[in-house]
């Protein structure tokens, strides 16, 4: 396998029991097997997609001092700006060579929350920026609800499990800039070689390429997905519920030949959390005798605050 499997959500929305049990098995087997896909028949029109890019652009295009102002002290990154270095993946020391910004979920009136979540911060110098945003957030949100169902019926649990725990969840939209490479970067890469904290994560077509994903042979292969498709990958939370059944991928993105050093790259992805009351444990579908209980118990708001720490976005 040289690139990753792709799948059809249409399959699984469809009336037919036959084509939505065959959406259930290729998903459920490439996740056990690379842990990513790529999924046609989304809910992003290629307008919204369009239209976010060019607000994205604009925003990452403003002086440095402008987009500071968003850089929000005591947040731990959760919203608004994050300035170029800040990140860097688990165990490694240089930063990312990208800057991002955040949007969090807005909840319904009715959630019932046991947490209540920052506020989105409002960029007054681009109008369209915050409603943009969050309107890929919702398409973007209801595309993972169908291929959470879909993976709750793979692993033999009631369809509409995730349903609660993901809908109003901790889920972020992450549109990331990482600028023209000027020097030669010092052990530095564009996103370091990392899993995902998360559920799952939706990611729509980056600019440029350089998304690698390690295969379980520990050899690295460029994830390709079609114009028009998301790429979607398993998280650390979905790993660890489903005792490893389900496989949290290490990926990465490269820095590009020298002669594309000049070109940014940009890319979106939707990190799909869950409520942070939503216990991860491991599911007992999930154990037996050959796959013994791997972790101990915890909930996703405790797991995720560990991840933060170790990431440098929250400091001890």
């Amino acid at each position: 396998m040289n690139n990753i499997p792709s799948v059809d959500l249409a399959d699984f929305l469809s009336e037919d029991p036959k084509r939505k049990q065959k959406f259930v098995d290729e998903i459920g087997s490439a996740y056990e097997d690379i842990g990513f896909v790529s999924l046609k028949n989304h809910f992003l029109s290629d307008n919204l997609v369009d239209e976010l890019y060019k607000e994205v652009k604009s925003f990452f295009a403003l002086p440095l001092e402008v987009k500071k102002k968003y850089e929000i002290e005591g947040l731990g990154g959760q919203r608004g700006y994050i300035s170029f270095g800040k990140e860097h993946a688990k165990g490694k020391k240089e930063g990312d060579l990208k800057e991002f910004w955040h949007f969090g979920q807005e909840p319904s009136e009715d959630a019932k929350l046991e947490e209540e979540y920052p506020k989105n911060v409002q960029v007054e110098e681009l109008p369209d920026f915050n409603h943009t945003g969050m309107e890929a957030y919702r398409m973007l949100e209801k595309t993972g609800v169908y291929v959470l169902r879909a993976l709750a019926l793979y692993i033999g649990l009631d369809e509409f499990y995730f349903d609660h725990w993901a809908t109003n969840g901790n889920s972020i939209l992450r549109p990331i800039h990482y600028p023209p490479i000027t020097e030669e970067p010092k052990g530095a890469v564009r996103a370091g070689a990392h899993g995902d904290i998360n559920l799952i994560t939706l990611l729509m077509g980056a600019s440029a390429g350089g998304l690698q994903v390690l295969r379980k042979d520990g050899e690295w292969i460029d994830a390709i997905p079609n114009e028009d498709e998301l790429v979607i990958n398993v998280g650390d939370m979905l790993e660890r519920h489903t005792n490893n059944k389900l496989r949290s991928t290490i990926h990465r993105v490269v820095n590009p030949p020298r002669e594309e050093w000049g070109s940014p790259r940009y890319s979106i992805p939707f990190f799909m959390h869950p409520r942070s009351d939503m216990k991860l444990n491991c599911l007992e579908e999930c154990i037996d005798e050959e796959h013994p209980k791997a972790y101990e118990d915890i909930t996703a708001g405790e797991f995720l605050h560990q991840r933060l720490v170790e990431i440098g976005l929250i400091k001890k």
